[in-house]
């Protein structure tokens, strides 16, 4: 096997080995030791396969590192994604480019499926590989229950 380059986010962290997943791939790399690095953390890195049987990974170059955070938010989306709620069939995706870097999410839902959803999207792993991808380092989940809006905001710093 040969070295990767590439964007990958740290989906288990221990004190002396970690898990990263190629955000683009979703390639699975075991790293033999951790090197500093914890859960949600993105890294711009090189790993390499572990001679000689090649099943464990290190990280050979780091050219950047940032976390990703998580916030499940007390404020309702905004008037703007209640907007493009409104026009949605219920099950229905928008999504819509942030004016410079990100984006944000509004899923039209039945009112009893909100709160799942949100719990949903705030364990999910993809979350915090798509805010990688997107290059947002903060993932705002915002609600309102009874107008069966989801909100999810993909932020930069």
């Amino acid at each position: 096997m040969n070295e990767t380059t590439g964007t990958f986010v740290v989906t288990h962290a221990e004190d002396d080995s970690a898990v990263v997943r190629d955000v683009e791939t979703a390639q699975v790399h075991t790293l033999a030791s951790n090197p500093g690095i914890e859960v949600h953390d993105v890294l711009e890195a090189t790993v390499a396969p572990d001679p000689p049987l090649e099943v464990t990974w290190q990280v050979v170059d780091v050219d950047g590192r940032r976390s990703i955070e998580l916030v499940d938010s007390d404020l309702e989306p905004t008037q703007h994604a209640k907007e493009l709620a409104a026009d949605a069939d219920i099950g229905e995706l928008i999504q819509e480019e942030r004016a410079g870097t990100g984006e944000i999410h509004v899923f039209r839902l039945p009112e009893e499926d909100v709160e799942a959803a949100a719990t949903d999207v705030l364990e999910d792993e993809e979350t915090v590989a798509r805010a990688a991808r997107l290059e947002a380092v903060r993932v705002e989940v915002r609600r309102d229950v009874g107008g069966g809006v989801l909100s999810v905001r993909y932020l930069p710093d």
